[in-house]
């Protein structure tokens, strides 16, 4: 299957990086390409793209999709939490610009047997990285009940997530579950009939949150904003696209407190903890998509871009 993926945000994003034709670009997200295509085209000879991402097939696809500026990209295969190390293997301590395009790619969900999908009976996988030796299936078949519970509720937002982690343990307590139709099944089954009317596939969310626990996605956006952060260039930005409220939270704070990293008390008349800022944050609300967008792209409908500034002081 053809690698496709239809890039959120795009204009907005590419506005917000403010590309310099011979700077230093990160693409630590880069699927297919849709957006480091467009930086590409801005850039001069000299300029650079380095593209990152886990999957297999983003790296082939994208490899494909920039034959035309080989000579300026480097495409590794890693996960955006080594982007430091993995640039200064390469020589690079300092960038232009960082882009972060997060979650599930268009061409993951519909490629039914990545099994991120609750639209077909496939086995169990999310892997975002196929190098990893755990599944969902591991996860369903051997979180506890309260482990679940716990994911489902927190990454899911689901308020189900109590019955739904029942319901689990005890189909499991019959048979492994092994498919994504099997765990659908199951989900249905934990949530009154008048509920499972409204609001999308019930399994939606439950999905979601295996998902991100498999991949450790929020743990690896809390643990990666701050040193990209600070290999910025002084004016050098990241845009970072989020697709639901716990990224979005997670961005924001960490862009906030980037921006003001003061922990003295309100009443001190000067600062004396000694905390430099290290930028701006130049969007005071998210931009999201405008009802064109919606309407040719509805994966677009929860995206968020929040961009920060590197002021070196």
């Amino acid at each position: 299957m053809e690698f496709k993926h239809k890039s959120v945000l795009l204009d907005e994003t590419i506005e917000g990086l403010r590309v310099k034709p011979d700077g230093i670009y990160v693409d630590g997200t880069l699927g297919g390409a849709g957006h480091s295509l467009e930086i590409c085209k801005r850039l001069s000879a000299k300029g650079r793209l380095i593209g990152i991402d886990q999957d297999e097939d983003a790296i082939a696809a994208a490899g494909e999709r920039l034959e035309d500026y080989k000579d300026q990209v480097t495409i590794i295969r890693s996960n955006y939490c080594n982007m430091v190390t993995e640039l200064e293997k390469r020589g690079i301590r300092s960038v232009d610009g960082i882009l972060l395009d997060l979650g599930v790619s268009s061409y993951q969900l519909d490629t039914a047997e990545r099994g991120f999908t609750y639209r077909e009976d496939v086995p169990l996988d999310m892997r975002m990285d196929r190098r990893n030796p755990r599944t969902a299936g591991d996860i369903v078949n051997e979180y506890s009940e309260s482990e679940l519970y716990r994911i489902i509720r927190d990454y899911g937002e689901d308020k189900f997530a109590k019955n739904i982690a029942k319901h689990i343990c005890l189909a499991r307590a019959e048979q492994p579950i092994r498919t994504t139709g099997e765990l659908c099944e199951i989900i249905k089954r934990a949530i009154p009939m008048k509920m499972r009317a409204t609001g999308g596939n019930p399994a939606k969310r439950t999905f979601q949150a295996i998902r991100i626990e498999l991949n450790q996605e929020l743990e690896v956006l809390k643990n990666s904003l701050d040193g990209m952060i600070d290999i910025l260039n002084d004016g050098g930005r990241i845009c970072v696209i989020t697709f639901h409220s716990l990224e979005d939270r997670i961005v924001k704070n960490i862009f906030r407190r980037n921006e003001n990293p003061c922990i003295c008390p309100p009443e001190f008349p000067v600062c004396v903890c000694g905390r430099k800022s290290k930028g701006i944050v130049v969007t005071r609300k998210p931009i999201v998509p405008g009802e064109r967008e919606l309407v040719e792209n509805k994966r677009a409908k929860s995206s968020k871009l929040r961009i920060f500034e590197r002021r070196v002081q």
